[in-house]
């Protein structure tokens, strides 16, 4: 993405360039294409290093499809970012990227194939119910391909009065599989 693309798309959102930094939690997935190289491109337009940075990102993980089990396997990661963003400026960033990189939320059936797919699964540990953001995520308990990449960067992290490692340790992780690093071009 060009400087002036990434200054048109931080333009476009609104930016809270005053509110102090926050820390958000979100999950990538992915089934459709390259979708570790999504992931690549999706953090780089997310992570602008002034309104959104980047703090920590897991290992890719290969995992069997959830809801609709016909489908071709996804690959997922979690990623920890500071932000001055507020969480719904945040999500409408999210949203930008992901129809930037191919997502078409109004032709995709509700948990079929899709190149990417970006959740925003804690944000500060704030609780929002309604509208179009429900924080913390009403289903990150429910997700081992969630809470497996998120276990990782995030073990001890309490959302919900849930510890991420004691509410994975509930969950069944069968075929959830740590991908090898990606050489670096």
């Amino acid at each position: 993405m060009s400087s002036d693309s990434s200054a048109d798309l931080n333009a476009d959102l609104g930016a809270d360039l005053g509110a102090d930094l926050a820390e958000a939690l979100l999950a990538l997935g992915g089934n459709v294409g390259q979708v570790r190289e999504t992931f690549d491109r999706a953090l780089a337009m997310l992570c602008d290093g002034s309104e959104v940075r980047l703090k920590t990102r897991s290992s890719d993980y290969a995992t069997p499809p959830w809801g609709l089990e016909d489908q071709p396997p996804f690959v997922n990661c979690c990623v920890a970012v500071e932000t001055k963003l507020t969480p719904q400026t945040l999500l409408r960033r999210v949203q930008t990227v992901e129809h930037a990189l191919g997502r078409r939320r109004a032709q995709e059936l509700r948990w079929g194939p899709r190149p990417i797919d970006i959740d925003i699964l804690d944000y500060d540990n704030i609780v929002l119910a309604g509208g179009d953001l429900t924080l913390p995520h009403p289903r990150l308990f429910e997700r081992a391909f969630v809470l497996v990449p998120l276990a990782e960067i995030a073990p001890e992290r309490v959302i919900a009065g849930k510890r991420v490692r004691d509410a994975l340790a509930a969950l069944d992780t069968a075929g959830i599989n740590r991908l090898p690093p990606r050489p670096i071009p």
